[in-house]
């Protein structure tokens, strides 16, 4: 378990508060798709919006899970920081960018191209430009939050 408040890392204290930002945005998002559920006839809330609901959730305790590798890991504060950082960066601007397109209803697949927010048109690569960093950022970030926790638990 993480320690108390008082032991705990920068890297780690950020991951607590992204995590109740994330769940407390999950929560609301939930209200906002049943409200749609209760007044729509299919009982359906608009693609985006369920998922904005769900990834809050699911992003929520991932932040609870990078809190605490942060906390275990032996790498250096500044490391461990934006090793953390990146990674929630972008589950905001994820969870972000499904709010806008629900909020929106310009779509049920973001991917579909050409790609839109809105009336806007995105530029041809500009969403695979995203998901690449995305990738980078969030598993790059927690492979070196496991790494300096394997050293800390003496584990390769």
């Amino acid at each position: 378990m993480i320690a108390d408040a008082n032991t705990l890392t920068a890297a780690a204290r950020l991951a607590l508060v992204a995590a109740g930002l994330f769940f407390l945005a999950g929560l609301l998002t939930g209200v906002w798709k049943y409200a749609h559920i209760a007044r729509r006839d299919d009982a359906q809330a608009p693609s985006y919006v369920d998922i904005a609901h769900r990834a809050a959730l699911m992003y929520a305790f991932a932040a609870l899970l990078i809190a605490q590798f942060a906390q275990l890991s032996v790498w250096d504060a500044a490391v461990n920081l934006w090793a953390t950082a990146l990674p929630l960066a972008f589950f905001a601007l994820a969870i972000g960018g499904y709010v806008l397109h629900g909020w929106l209803g310009d779509t049920d697949n973001q991917f579909r191209r050409p790609q839109r927010i809105g009336g806007l048109t995105l530029p041809k690569h500009g969403l695979a430009v995203f998901m690449v960093l995305l990738v980078l950022a969030e598993v790059g970030g927690f492979v070196v939050l496991f790494a300096g926790a394997l050293r800390a638990l003496r584990l390769p």
